[in-house]
């Protein structure tokens, strides 16, 4: 069996991480492990310091349980540098290189309005982004 991975993005705000993810992703809030039932419960067998609180984090996941799972953590220092893995949001769907390159300006598009910033377009090809805190991600079509 191959091993599943997790994504894990630093943050100075993971609630507005979180939802600009879960837009820009279809992702949903994961639910806590059994037998668990709240996150703040599941925390609460950790021996974490006093100022570590349940809103520093945020938890998603695939609800098709297809996509890794996702962490966003709160963390005291800011991004310096370009991140060394990006996240690649894949449209769906063939056709002409100008039918695949709207789809692609429509999901840069929406993902505008949901907080995100485009950085680069590769024309016809892919858009470089930055979600809300500056870490940049792709969006490109699926492979043909």
């Amino acid at each position: 069996m191959a091993a599943r991975i997790s994504l894990t993005l630093d943050s100075t705000d993971a609630g507005v991480l979180a939802a600009f993810w879960k837009t820009a992703l279809g992702y949903i809030d994961e639910p806590p492990p059994p037998p668990f039932a709240t996150r703040e419960e599941w925390l609460a067998q950790f021996d974490l310091p006093e100022d570590d609180v349940p809103e520093d984090g945020a938890w998603l996941c695939d609800p098709d349980g297809v996509g890794p799972y996702l962490s966003i953590l709160n963390v005291p220092e800011p991004k310096t540098a370009k991140n060394r893995l990006h996240i690649d949001i894949r449209v769906p769907g063939h056709g002409s290189p100008d039918d695949r390159w709207a789809r692609i300006r429509a999901e840069a598009d929406r993902l505008v309005r949901a907080g995100g910033t485009v950085l680069r377009e590769d024309e016809l090809h892919h858009v470089v982004m930055a979600d809300p805190e500056g870490n940049e991600f792709c969006v490109a079509a699926t492979s043909a």
